[in-house]
C-alpha cells in the first residue's frame, strides 16, 4: 500500500496539472471502488477549480472552489498517472484539466477510494477524525512521541502503525526507522527509551524516501510513470 512518501511524491507530480486548474471533463467508468462514488460525481467535479492540492496521512486532497474537497486514497494498488491513454481495463476514472492534462486513476484491486466531502467537515469526517500528528510537521518530535507511547502496551512497531498515533506511516518506513534507531520492533512501546533517535529516524527516513520518489515494490509508480 502506498504510504506517506508515495502519496507525497504523487502530490508533487500532480501539482503542475492540478493545483489552480479546472476539471474540464471527468469520465467515471464504474459505480464504485471500495465504496460507491458520490451521487453525480463526474458532474460535480466538471467545471470545478482545484484551489489547493495537499496530503493528510495517506490521503490526497484536492480542495475545490465552492466548498468541497476531492478525497483520494490509493488503497493497495491504486495509481494516478498523468498523460496515460486511459484505455486500460482497470482505468476507472479519467480526469481532464485545462493545463491541459489527462489524469488517469487505475486500480486493479479496486481497494482505492474517491469521494467528495464538504471542506468544513473534513476534520470531523470518519476518514480523518482521530488521525494522529503528521510526522514531518513541527508537532512531531521526541516530546510528542514520548507522550503518546508512554502508556502503550503494544509492540513499538504496532504502535507506530496506528494512524491515531502517527499519521501516514506504514510497514516499510516503520521498519526502516526502527532499524536505524536500533530498536526491536517487538519491544513494548512504553519501554522504548531511545525516543529522540526514533523520532529523528522517522523524519529522516521519510524525507529520504520522498527525495527518492517513494518505494516501488509492485504496483506503485510516480505520477509520470517513473519508478520510486
Amino acid at each position: 500500500m502506498p504510504e506517506l512518501p508515495e502519496v507525497e511524491t504523487i502530490r508533487m507530480g500532480l501539482l503542475p496539472v492540478l493545483e489552480g486548474r479546472e476539471f474540464t471533463k471527468v469520465d467515471v467508468r464504474r459505480g464504485d471502488l471500495r465504496a460507491p462514488f458520490p451521487r453525480a460525481f463526474a458532474m460535480r467535479l466538471t467545471g470545478r477549480r482545484v484551489v489547493r492540492l495537499w496530503r493528510r496521512a495517506k490521503y490526497l486532497l484536492a480542495e475545490l472552489d465552492r466548498g468541497e474537497t476531492l478525497v483520494i486514497h490509493l488503497g493497495m494498488s491504486g495509481r494516478l498517472s498523468v498523460g496515460a491513454d486511459g484505455k486500460g481495463k482497470h482505468d476507472h476514472v479519467v480526469m481532464v484539466t485545462d493545463a491541459p492534462a489527462r489524469i488517469v486513476f487505475t486500480d486493479h484491486r479496486r481497494f482505492g477510494l474517491m469521494t467528495l466531502i464538504d471542506t468544513v467537515k473534513l476534520d470531523a469526517d470518519k476518514l480523518f477524525k482521530g488521525l494522529g500528528v503528521e510526522p514531518l510537521s513541527a508537532g512531531f518530535d521526541a516530546a510528542y512521541l514520548a507522550r503518546v507511547l508512554r502508556d502503550k502496551k503494544t509492540p513499538i512497531k504496532s504502535a507506530l502503525l496506528d494512524q491515531r498515533v502517527v499519521a501516514g506511516l506504514g510497514n516499510i518506513y516503520v521498519c526502516e526507522a526502527l532499524f536505524r534507531a536500533g530498536i526491536s520492533p517487538k519491544r513494548l512501546a512504553s519501554k522504548v527509551k531511545a525516543v529522540a533517535p526514533l523520532a529523528a529516524a522517522i523524519k529522516a527516513v521519510l524525507k529520504e524516501a520522498i527525495k527518492a520518489g517513494g518505494s516501488t515494490l509492485r504496483d506503485y509508480k510516480q505520477a509520470d510513470g517513473e519508478l520510486g
